[in-house]
């Protein structure tokens, strides 16, 4: 069974090996000797918002990427080193997000990214925000992407998830939603 992660590129689909850099190729399968994630391997993200530690959304390009071979895992984040790695679908900013909020509905007792705002937030100059918690709240100007995960009133469980795109229409800029794409 395949196994999938999260990578982020320049625009270029190069990015920093031990050795310098390394050009990426779509759809092609590219192996390393071996995997650490403090020193080698190719590096990726099981959490895609855990990839904003490194690259920035307007300047890089993201991947699903399917992975194999060694895996390292680090202990800080859901970043991990691998010996194997193919690059298999580029993210739009809403496909990004839409994994963001995957991840958390698979991982509902992992600690939140520090990306992740509780109770309001704004999406500001990231382009998109995503609130947490059992009133989310969210903001955002013309394009902006906003993602609510509505919790459960006793435990961090995950029942309703809204995502909206501010401009489309019935989104508004500089008005607050709730999770059913309300404003409040």
């Amino acid at each position: 069974m395949a196994e999938y992660a999260f990578k982020m590129f320049n625009k270029d689909l190069t990015c920093t090996l031990g050795r310098g850099r390394f050009q990426y190729e779509p759809g092609v399968w590219i192996e390393e000797p071996a995997a650490d994630c403090a020193r080698n391997g190719f590096h990726c993200a099981k959490n895609p918002l855990d990839c904003l530690d490194y690259y920035n959304w307007d300047t890089s390009r993201c991947w699903i990427v399917e992975i194999g071979g060694d895996i390292d895992e680090d202990a800080r984040d859901s970043k991990i080193a691998c010996t194997r790695i193919r690059l298999a679908k580029e993210l739009t900013l809403t496909g990004f997000v839409l994994q963001a909020c995957r991840y958390m509905l698979a991982h509902p007792e992992m600690p939140d990214s520090h990306r992740v705002r509780r109770e309001q937030g704004e999406a500001g100059h990231g382009r998109f925000v995503i609130v947490r918690g059992k009133h989310p709240q969210a903001r955002g100007k013309h394009g902006d992407v906003i993602a609510l995960l509505k919790e459960a009133e006793d435990s961090r469980e995950v029942m309703e998830l809204g995502t909206f795109i501010i401009g489309d229409p019935g989104f508004t800029p500089d008005t607050w939603y709730n999770v059913r794409g309300e404003a409040v």
